[in-house]
């Protein structure tokens, strides 16, 4: 066997083809997927998802990591979208670390949303002053172009004193409730709230405090009949545990565990979005290859289901994944 055909063998046997395969031309890249993971080609990690019109789009951080590193190698963010949650397109390289002037790296957890027409993209990244800090983009459609909104960050680490760290202010969520009014939820190990003005990029309000048993990050809030659904994910290795509330501004009642450890990643992420009439469960483990973990991570979706009381399944994690929608 020569060399190259080794490599190439090498590539297959480990599952990195298709990352080898399609590296290099990822603008409108159409494929199918076949289970869990659904992304194959690419590492991705902390998905979001926005349902916009007939259209699902996920949003995802690239880790960029070759083995054997072990880091959190991010500089970009990509968009996925589909119409039956088999066929995927990949859209071009919506977002940048270095579309922030006031940024120096490290594309973190994020969340679009539209308003008005316009889409937001809340994003964790480090400011070059220090410490992580959430900024937002927006565009005229959901797979951009984006640019900053701001031209300045909109949460910075001296903003918030209920710990002492420099990473708390990350994993942006936001919900825009059914009066109008928009919410921005974000933090490590403190969960923190605020509420936004109409034009989404600055606060209106003082930061709150939300209290969570045994809350470490990466909150995610949704709306189910008459319930808020706050989950997040809990404690290191991180599973996702969730709370609800008949307002969102709480009390929150804590309702337990969604789903377990992910796998061989010690991060867990989440989102929840209802779609063509189903919920799903979207989320990271390191599974498309032998050299996944904890920093070569992968989306994963699988459905989610209601108990009579409101309560939430335990969500069933497969290699299967979710069906085609008809």
């Amino acid at each position: 066997m020569t060399k190259l055909s080794f490599f190439y063998f090498s590539l297959l046997f480990t599952g990195l083809i298709p990352f080898f395969l399609h590296a290099q031309n990822n603008s409108g890249y159409t494929f199918k997927t076949s289970g869990n993971p659904i992304f194959r080609h690419k590492y991705t990690a902390d998905p979001a998802a926005l349902v916009y019109k007939d259209k699902m789009y996920i949003y995802a951080g690239h880790d960029e990591c070759p083995a054997p590193d072990n880091y959190y190698r991010m500089n970009e963010w990509l968009v996925f979208s589909s119409s039956d949650m088999e066929t995927w397109t990949e859209h071009a390289v919506p977002l940048r670390t270095s579309d922030f002037e006031w940024a120096k790296g490290d594309a973190w957890a994020s969340q679009v949303i539209e308003r008005n027409g316009k889409f937001y993209w809340y994003v964790t990244v480090e400011h070059k002053k220090g410490g992580k800090s959430i900024g937002v983009a927006v565009a005229d459609s959901p797979i951009g172009p984006f640019k900053d909104a701001r031209g300045s960050a909109l949460i910075t680490n001296d903003m918030t004193q209920e710990t002492k760290i420099s990473w708390d202010d990350i994993d942006p969520t936001v919900f825009i409730d059914t009066d109008g009014q928009a919410y921005l939820i974000w933090g490590n190990t403190q969960c923190y709230m605020m509420k936004l003005k109409e034009n989404m990029i600055e606060g209106d309000g003082p930061i709150i405090p939300v209290n969570l048993p045994r809350y470490t990050e990466a909150p995610w809030i949704h709306k189910h009949k008459n319930l808020y659904y706050l989950s997040y994910a809990s404690e290191f290795p991180e599973k996702i545990a969730y709370a609800t509330s008949k307002n969102i501004e709480g009390p929150w009642e804590y309702r337990g565990i969604l789903n377990e450890l992910s796998g061989n990643s010690n991060t867990n992420h989440q989102a929840i979005v209802e779609f063509k009439g189903k919920w799903y469960f979207i989320y990271h483990n390191g599974g498309a290859d032998v050299n996944g973990g904890s920093f070569r991570r992968s989306v994963c979706i699988d459905y989610l289901y209601y108990n009579r009381d409101g309560s939430i399944k335990r969500i069933q994690m497969t290699s299967e994944g979710v069906k085609p929608i008809k």
